[in-house]
């Protein structure tokens, strides 16, 4: 028999919880139960990650039952803390289950008896921020207690037979393919979470469990041990399990919160050159804008050069701004990739917020478009690979950059594709944590921007391929595919019409088969705009047969609509011309 309680941390702005326990053989000679938590000791580990609970219960007619069981609950606690903390939940878990199970699976293989696999149900909660995430395959259950009531959350995934016989539908390790039940719920303080093995519930009604979870105060270890004694006196024949898991304090900012944290550090004041600021001094005022302000500095220290961003101090009180300023940091700390700007950490005693990034020499894509109006395909081809992999490293670890623009792209002397600016990024992880400060309207530059993103939906992965492809058409023809939006503001943009302009109007050397693909690459409907990088990648690369014969089979109004209308209206000019002759002549 075995317990835990414990209290996640003591800060008065994070999730907390306490634990309690209890796993019996029951009449069993082996417990092929398994229960695990992880209470993370570090703040940060709390808030990006979470904490996390599990139940396991091997099936009984194998002798690896409790290998099976015991291994699920380890290993995925272990695993899941090791994924990134831009992941979502869900991406986290289930990457982490799949290899899982596939491991279970191969191993069971190897039994020269069928019913000897490893095979497990598997229950798990994930509480981050104000949510509780639901992982679930097999016959354990989740339970939640809420004012006096007890809910089961999770659907039994057997087939029930006579009597008190059942036999799994669904489970670790059952089977290569692997389908979990994932759901989210809200969290409300002094909620209670019971995860229990069939030993417990089979052998325990409803109302029993309610009238143990009734009192104000009382012991989760304990609790937990009289569930699993009534069970076994109410004669259950199983291994018995429960974990008992009490939201103690929720994670809660108001404005006046997140001000004080977002403040903490001094905005430092616009600087000129021989400027110092820590142990940096100013050799270039690079751009001085009323967003920020970038200069190129050098260490008094290393002697080295590196790139330092400070927000305007315009901004100092705009929230929403400061938060995308210090989440950039964040991002730059976890991306490593040569076609992404590093950033560097600051010196931890400063008091000022800045960014120190990494020195990149070139000139802006924006700059080498007016440099180059009508370039090479190949050499486009060549900066458009650079960018496909920037975007690819964003997209692997759950991001959506949201503000591709020439602007943010560095090209360097030898054709290397940098991408400089992330403020805007969009990260699934981040988003699953509960925050006062909501954006008003969508970010980035609006000639850009994906149409969906532009009419208040959130961004997706296939949202970067639309900026991706309206810049690959800017640097082929200098032009945009869309009429430019002027000096309208996005929430006019919204009702733009998106006519595509063919890239061949401005460039008649240009293949029709890359028109075909630029405009897939950019077009208005998600659905019929490429879902996957790799598609545009290689339709940039080599012609594709299927979209050419698809085009060709197409109506004239669709394959060439500009032709189409001119043609009609010269038909109907041409008729009423030849209706007035007559008219004339009678």
């Amino acid at each position: 028999m075995t317990a835990v309680t414990n209290c996640s941390n003591t800060s008065t702005d994070l999730l907390q919880v306490t634990v309690g326990g209890c796993s019996s053989a029951g009449i069993r000679d082996i417990n092929q139960d398994a229960f695990a938590v992880k209470l993370p000791s570090q703040n940060n580990v709390v808030t990006y990650k979470g904490i996390v609970a599990c139940m396991a219960d091997g099936v009984s007619c194998s002798e690896h039952a409790q290998q099976a069981s015991q291994t699920s609950v380890t290993q995925f606690i272990e695993d899941y803390y090791c994924t990134p903390d831009s992941w979502h939940v869900k991406k986290s878990a289930q990457r982490v289950l799949s290899s899982l199970n596939n491991w279970l699976y191969h191993h069971g293989q190897q039994s020269d008896l069928r019913h000897n696999g490893l095979v497990t149900t598997f229950s798990s909660i994930i509480f981050k921020s104000n949510t509780a995430h639901l992982v679930h395959a097999g016959d354990s259950r989740i339970y939640r207690y809420r004012q006096g009531k007890l809910k089961q959350l999770t659907q039994d995934h057997c087939h029930k037979q006579s009597g008190r016989n059942s036999f799994l539908t669904r489970a670790l390790g059952m089977d290569s393919h692997l389908e979990m039940d994932f759901q989210c719920y809200d969290l409300e303080l002094n909620d209670i979470f019971l995860l229990s093995t069939d030993g417990l519930h089979e052998w325990l009604p409803h109302h029993d469990i309610e009238k143990k979870l009734a009192p104000q105060q009382y012991d989760l270890e304990r609790t937990g041990q009289q569930l699993v004694a009534q069970a076994k006196n109410n004669g259950s024949n199983d291994n018995i399990s429960c974990l008992l898991i009490k939201i103690e304090q929720l994670p809660h900012e108001n404005v006046d919160e997140v001000h004080r944290k977002l403040t903490q550090l001094v905005i430092p004041p616009v600087m000129k050159i021989g400027n110092t600021i820590d142990d940096f001094i100013v050799q270039k005022v690079i751009h001085s804008r009323t967003r920020s302000h970038v200069y190129l500095v050098q260490s008094k220290n290393n002697k080295q050069r590196y790139i330092l961003k400070a927000p305007s101090p315009h901004f100092s009180e705009d929230l929403i701004y400061l938060e995308g300023f210090i989440r950039e940091q964040w991002i730059g700390r976890r991306l490593h990739h040569p076609n992404i700007m590093k950033i560097e950490d600051r010196p931890t005693c400063s008091p000022f917020l800045y960014h120190l990034c990494e020195y990149i020499e070139g000139q802006t894509l924006r700059q080498w478009i007016h440099d180059n109006p009508a370039p090479n395909l190949n050499l486009v081809r060549d900066i458009a690979e650079g960018l496909f992999k920037a975007v690819r490293a964003f997209q692997r670890m759950g991001m959506v950059h949201r503000d591709l623009k020439p602007e943010n792209i560095i090209i360097t002397g030898k054709s290397k594709v940098v991408l400089i600016d992330f403020g805007t990024v969009q990260v699934d992880g981040l988003d699953e944590i509960a925050s006062p400060l909501l954006e008003e309207a969508p970010v980035g530059a609006a000639d850009y921007i994906a149409p969906e993103y532009l009419a208040g939906e959130r961004a997706q992965h296939y949202s970067d391929i639309f900026s991706l492809g309206v810049i690959i058409y800017e640097m082929l023809t200098g032009k945009l595919p869309y009429k430019p939006y002027g000096s309208h503001t996005i929430t006019h943009t919204r009702h733009h019409n998106f006519i595509y302009q063919p890239a061949q109007n401005h460039r008649n050397d240009l293949p029709q088969w890359l028109d075909h693909t630029l405009k897939k690459a950019c077009h208005p409907s998600p659905a019929q705009r490429y879902q996957a990088m790799s598609e545009f990648h290689q339709d940039l690369s080599t012609p594709n047969k299927q979209m050419i014969e698809k085009h060709q089979q197409a109506p004239l109004l669709e394959r060439n609509p500009i032709f189409f209308w001119k043609s009609l209206s010269l038909i109907l000019l041409l008729l009423m011309l030849a209706e007035t002759g007559l008219l004339l002549s009678c």
